[in-house]
């Protein structure tokens, strides 16, 4: 099935987790595709650093997103727009970046669309945008409203948390697990449905250029309820590893969380804390609805590590 009738499809985050796997695959299926990366001024080393990560068949183009001018002179001639603009933490704690990278760029983009006459947005988001107390579910639920309160058409993902190669749930624990026989974990019993990063993808490519998805909203989940506790012992058990979990009682975790945020990467942060308040599940397949089998993401753990050459 072609994914995508469109001929030019601009993809912001296109260098990123999702962003790379979704840009070969709308090439593969016709489409030329150019990638904007955040920008100007970028050093010559980190320009290559992206450019390299990107299939030579994508053009990339260097400038500031957040700027509308920029967006509607890139947007010229484009038929469609995929944005997949992300950050999982923030400088400090106010909620201002998560503000500015999902609400405020998701305004500048709606606006550069709608002076370009560009309708077609398939946007990312997250599973429970809007609910709890969290920063990044508020901000998420807030770009999720501008959005819908446009006149594009336009087609909103969310995803639980997204499992592959390279991604931030298994191989963030492969990698404190290295060091670490005892490994105390706030929420150990929060629920999450990791999603694979090639269904996030395909059900992206199959919306770009199906009309019944206009104005959808799409959950995507896998078809296994993980706990904290059980994601971290598949990673242990795929490295042969024999790990203690101790779950901490919320005092502690909450604790954990606070000095976390002053840790180098932010291994857990207070906003971390507050979404893990909410459990990442979904009763709704969205990826049924668009045609797609959820892929069990159990059975690729030794592919996320790299330690097989399955998935």
């Amino acid at each position: 099935m072609a994914a995508t009738p469109a001929t030019h499809v601009v993809v912001l985050g296109g260098t990123g987790f999702v962003g790379r796997p979704l840009v070969r695959r709308l090439l593969d299926d016709g489409a030329r595709v150019t990638v904007l990366s955040r920008g100007p001024g970028t050093a010559p080393a980190e320009y290559r650093a992206r450019r390299a990560r990107l299939t030579r068949d994508a053009s990339l183009l260097e400038g500031d997103v957040h700027d509308v001018d920029f967006l509607r002179a890139v947007l010229d001639d484009a038929d469609a727009v995929v944005n997949l603009v992300g950050i999982l933490n923030e400088k400090g704690d106010s909620g201002e970046g998560f503000e500015r990278v999902f609400t405020a760029l998701t305004r500048s983009l709606l606006s550069a669309m709608h002076d370009n006459g560009v309708r077609r947005l398939l946007q990312m988001s997250a599973l429970h945008a809007g609910k709890g107390e969290s920063h990044y579910l508020q901000a998420r639920g807030h770009a999720e409203r501008e959005v819908r309160a446009s006149r594009l058409d336009w087609t909103l993902f969310q995803p639980s948390v997204i499992a592959g190669p390279g991604d931030g749930l298994f191989c963030r624990f492969d990698g404190l697990l290295r060091f670490a026989p005892v490994l105390p974990v706030g929420r150990a019993d929060a629920k999450f449905q990791p999603v694979w990063i090639g269904d996030v993808v395909e059900a992206f490519a199959r919306a770009l250029g199906n009309p019944a998805s206009i104005h959808q909203t799409y959950p995507l989940v896998g078809p296994d309820v993980l706990d904290l506790a059980d994601i971290i012992r598949l990673t242990a058990r795929a490295r042969g590893r024999h790990r203690l979990i101790l779950p901490l009682p919320d005092a502690l975790g909450r604790l954990q969380a606070n000095v976390g945020e002053f840790l180098p990467g932010k291994p857990i942060s207070r906003d971390n804390w507050r979404s893990l308040q909410l459990d990442s599940v979904s009763i709704e397949d969205g990826l049924a609805r668009l045609g797609i089998t959820a892929t069990p993401v159990v059975e690729r753990v030794p592919a996320i590590l790299g330690l097989d050459e399955a998935g």
